[in-house]
């Protein structure tokens, strides 16, 4: 893990963040999964020269892509600080990397949606609420297109909130979840019969139909 101060730490930039410049900057930058290190990087000094405490956490490169380089989970926030709200989400895109461009009414390039526009959008938010006093964090992970490994790697050392605001693309409504997975495993025996005295026997395959039918009537939770 590696640290980075701002230059002073009690002083936060006033000057207010276009994030549809800073949303251009991001897209430049090519950062399909496995391939963040740059935006990663990017993104810590950027942070820090705008009075941020930056955490840069590495993520590990799966076995498929051994050698490939350094990528980053980047956390900032105040130092010494537990925040109330946390805004979140990540670095990596889908391939092919598609270059910035734009029109007079709109913004295209790869991550304008998913996520690096959605990225900008936080930084200005935690900003103006930061200016305003409030306890505010950022975490921007790595691998999220893939196999979530930055996730995984934020979970195993957490700074804690309140609140936490995910960033994914859910055409401007705000949708209010957890998500996560329960998973089991379910093992049955039976007795082998004949198949011309199938009544001999007892059918494991069966009784782990009957099993599904009974997880599939849960009432589980949903919006």
């Amino acid at each position: 893990m590696t640290v980075r101060q701002p230059a002073d730490p009690n002083a936060a930039r006033n000057d207010s963040l276009d994030p549809i410049e800073f949303t251009r900057q991001l897209c430049e930058i090519e950062s399909t999964t496995y391939d963040e290190g740059a935006a990663g990087d990017f993104l810590a000094g950027f942070l820090a020269g705008r009075g941020w405490t930056v955490e840069k956490t590495e993520v590990a490169q799966p076995n498929e892509n051994a050698g490939g380089g350094p990528r980053w989970n980047v956390y900032a926030g105040a130092a010494g600080e537990t925040p109330d709200l946390v805004f979140s989400t990540h670095i990596d895109t889908v391939p092919p990397y598609i270059p910035f461009s734009e029109d007079a009414e709109f913004i295209y390039g790869r991550g304008v949606c998913d996520a690096k526009g959605i990225l900008a959008a936080q930084v200005a938010a935690a900003e103006a609420l930061r200016s305003e006093g409030f306890r505010i964090g950022l975490l921007f992970v790595s691998g999220e297109e893939r196999d979530s490994a930055g996730a995984k790697a934020a979970n195993e050392a957490p700074k804690g909130s309140r609140f936490l605001i995910n960033g994914e693309p859910t055409d401007n409504r705000l949708a209010v979840a957890s998500k996560g997975a329960l998973r089991a495993a379910f093992k049955s025996t039976g007795k082998m019969a004949h198949s011309a005295y199938p009544e001999l026997g007892e059918s494991a395959v069966h009784k782990l139909v009957l099993a599904l039918g009974k997880v599939l009537a849960l009432p589980l939770p949903a919006l």
